[in-house]
């Protein structure tokens, strides 16, 4: 299990943009499980919608994403860079997320070589399909600061 200070050692995400609560499982290089509480007081729903709190899908995706970047960056040899969303592809959303939920992450490394590839990606809300699709993905170097 990876809790979110040392997600926070991997990822450079912070508040409001960091959406990877907990790492339940990983399978280095294969695969990895996580969550994301979904809480009403995320300065997104303000505007979407007002009244009618749902999760825009975009941030369901980037949830997918940083999950997949953990598993990319806790590799021996990605230790230290940046994980990169460069496309989500076939996404489909089956279920509004709302505060409160529970956002169940899962990817799964379907290739990846020279520092490029492609995940499958789900999350899952009480054994619910919310949204699945696919992401691809780049490792590069961090900026020098």
């Amino acid at each position: 299990m990876i809790d979110i200070v040392e997600i926070e050692k991997i990822l450079p995400h912070r508040y409001p943009f960091l959406l990877v609560d907990r790492v339940t499982e990983l399978e280095e290089g294969k695969r990895a499980v996580g969550i994301k509480n979904v809480t009403a007081n995320e300065p997104h729903f303000q505007g979407h919608f007002p009244g009618v709190p749902i999760m825009p899908g975009v941030l369901i995706i980037e949830s997918l994403a940083q999950l997949g970047a953990v598993l990319l960056l806790s590799m021996p040899e990605n230790k230290g860079k940046l994980g990169l969303l460069t496309g989500a592809n076939n996404f489909k959303f089956r279920k509004q997320v709302v505060p409160g939920d529970t956002l169940q992450l899962e990817v799964e490394l379907i290739v990846y070589r020279h520092g490029m590839g492609r995940a499958s990606a789900k999350a899952t809300v009480d054994g619910q399909m919310a949204a699945m699709g696919e992401i691809s993905f780049a490792v590069a170097d961090r900026p020098v600061e």
